[in-house]
């Protein structure tokens, strides 16, 4: 790794020689594309390649983002919660085309017995959204929301459609590797993925965490110009989060009113939909132990359970994000929805913001953080610049 700081535009950190492409692209995003503060990181082959930083820790303070600074990364969360499932099934402990109910009897309610196991992870099974939402108080209790999502009836057959489960996947995958495990999935993470791995993510914050993580916040959009951003939705799009009876608009909805992400509180509860805690280098590092070894240790999934997690399960038309999507098992797959590095990349961005994600075919792994949301679901401009931009260093 060479040291390639550009301290004019307070970038820190380091990229190897030929990834150059992506210090650029990450200074850009602060000149142009409007980033308040962020991290980029890149893995090839299992060894970290790219490894930026720069702006402040918080969306509405001075102090400077430092190498360890950590961030909420809403929906990025996901993926590694699928990791989890898949894990439990690599090891023979979970049956991918099982009943779910096998495990969580509870489940079976309101017409979802048949319901398997890998609906779940591809968006299939039907429980996109509540018919009454749960209060953020609720929402961190994960008895309640097992509950909830057990009771619920599906919006179509499950296995027969899919559609985003932006929130209730929390309590689907949550509940599920409680019942076969015995533990609560976050304690799951700790101990058998990002332990093993050294990576900083955490599901449920610890106290002793807590100073290393900057404030979120809604981030400012440049105006669409020359250099600038598109940001006007489709009108399909636009209509379905504007009416409230849509299923678009009550599945984000799952959780009412939202929750402030920058709460001690909703930090340390274990929301595997929306609340997971990671350094850039962190969540790229464990993609990267996904799909190889890093640093001559640790590999978590064998070449098979990688083939299960990109192999494309829902494809076509999504009933909540009313565009197409592709999803394998628990990640979103490279598409129009949302661009990864080519058509073999698994991953998952956050809402707004965050990006993680691996390409076996290239032996990539990648991870995006920053403190400044926008509007976008699945593909940030800020996060697919940095993805074109490793495409252009030969990643």
């Amino acid at each position: 790794m060479s040291a390639d700081a550009d301290a004019g535009a307070g970038i820190r950190g380091t990229v190897a020689e030929g990834f150059e492409p992506v210090r650029d692209a990450f200074a850009r995003n602060f000149a142009v594309l409007g980033d308040r503060g962020a991290a980029v990181a890149v893995y090839r082959d299992g060894r970290k390649v790219v490894d930026l930083w720069g702006g402040t820790r918080d969306i509405d303070g001075t102090a400077p983002w430092e190498s360890g600074t950590a961030q909420i990364v809403r929906s990025a969360t996901k993926g590694v919660a699928a990791a989890v499932v898949l894990l439990l099934h690599q090891r023979g402990e979970l049956d991918l085309d099982a009943p779910v109910g096998e495990w969580w009897p509870e489940f079976k309610a309101a017409g979802k017995e048949r319901t398997a196991v890998w609906h779940l992870l591809a968006h299939r099974a039907g429980v996109p959204a509540l018919d009454r939402p749960l209060t953020p108080a609720e929402a961190v209790d994960p008895l309640r929301g097992a509950r909830a999502v057990a009771a619920q009836a599906p919006a179509w057959e499950p296995g027969t459609d899919h559609g985003y489960h932006a929130q209730t996947y929390s309590w689907l995958t949550a509940e599920l590797v409680r019942r076969v495990t015995g533990r609560p999935i976050g304690e799951w993470i700790a101990r058998e993925i990002a332990g093993p791995v050294g990576a900083d993510f955490w599901l449920g914050l610890p106290g002793e965490q807590a100073a290393r993580v900057g404030r979120v916040g809604k981030g400012q959009t440049p105006e669409t110009g020359p250099g600038g951003l598109r940001t006007r939705p489709k009108r399909a799009v636009s209509d379905a989060y504007a009416d409230p009876g849509s299923l678009t608009r009550r599945a984000f909805a799952a959780i009412t009113p939202l929750p402030d992400e920058n709460d001690a509180v909703y930090r340390a509860a274990a929301l595997p939909a929306s609340n997971g805690i990671a350094t850039a280098e962190g969540l790229a590092r464990i993609y990267a132990s996904l799909i190889g070894e890093v640093d001559g240790g640790v590999r978590l999934f064998t070449p098979e359970t990688v083939e299960l997690a990109r192999g494309e399960r829902s494809a076509g038309p999504d009933r909540v994000l009313v565009v197409g999507t592709r999803f394998g098992l628990g990640y979103m797959l490279d598409g129009s929805a949302s661009p990864l590095l080519s058509p073999g990349s698994f991953g998952h961005p956050g809402r707004g913001g965050a990006l993680g994600f691996a390409d076996p075919d290239t032996g990539i792994a990648f991870g995006y953080v920053t403190n400044g949301f926008r509007k976008s679901v699945t593909a940030d401009p800020r996060a697919q610049a940095l993805v074109r931009a490793v495409r252009a260093a030969g990643g």
